[in-house]
């Protein structure tokens, strides 16, 4: 009876261990993005990635996993040692379904969220490319009262100014950094 309770306390403690994630970061110390702690146990035993502690005082989370032959220490932040300088993000086509989520679903002059169009901000007529930065998302009467008119001539203001999405590995560093501020 009693090793049956033993085997249970150990199952419950060893999945909230593996349910944890570790923050990876590059080479130059740029914070990637999170993995599972096993993911992270794979690159530290095959040498793929170093432990690095963030801390000024050195007392950053480290978890012990167990294994039948060995105990693992693993910090919750690790860095590559290795680079892939093959893999290079490049932006994304311009397509429907990019701008409606960049925008938030919804029109970029009058903030409707029904019948959505994409719109040129600069006509293409008047020399305007189909570019991130040129097309936004509007409801089909907002597109009919702009039409092939520029803003100025319309009166119409966007509610944000149209860009181009952001390397994901950049938005992630930039909300790892702001956590870490609090």
């Amino acid at each position: 009876m009693q090793a049956l309770q033993v085997q249970t306390l150990q199952r419950q403690t060893y999945p909230s261990i593996l349910q944890n994630t570790v923050v990876v970061f590059s080479k130059n110390y740029l914070p990637l993005s999170r993995i599972s702690i096993k993911r992270a146990i794979c690159l530290l035993v095959t040498g793929q990635a170093e432990p690095i502690d963030l801390t000024p005082n050195g007392d950053c989370q480290i978890w012990e996993v167990h294994s039948p032959s060995t105990v693992l220490q693993v910090p919750e932040h690790i860095r590559l040692t290795i680079g892939n300088h093959g893999r290079h993000w490049k932006v994304p086509p311009v397509n429907r379904r990019g701008v409606l989520q960049r925008d938030g679903h919804q029109c970029q002059y009058c903030g409707s969220k029904k019948k959505l169009t994409l719109d040129h901000v600069m006509p293409r007529s008047k020399g305007g490319q189909h570019t991130w930065d040129n097309v936004v998302a509007a409801c089909a009467s907002c597109n009919g009262h702009k039409g092939d008119k520029l803003l100025h001539q319309t009166k119409m203001q966007l509610r944000k100014q149209p860009k181009a999405p952001m390397h994901p590995a950049v938005i992630f560093a930039d909300e790892f950094w702001k956590s870490q501020q609090t």
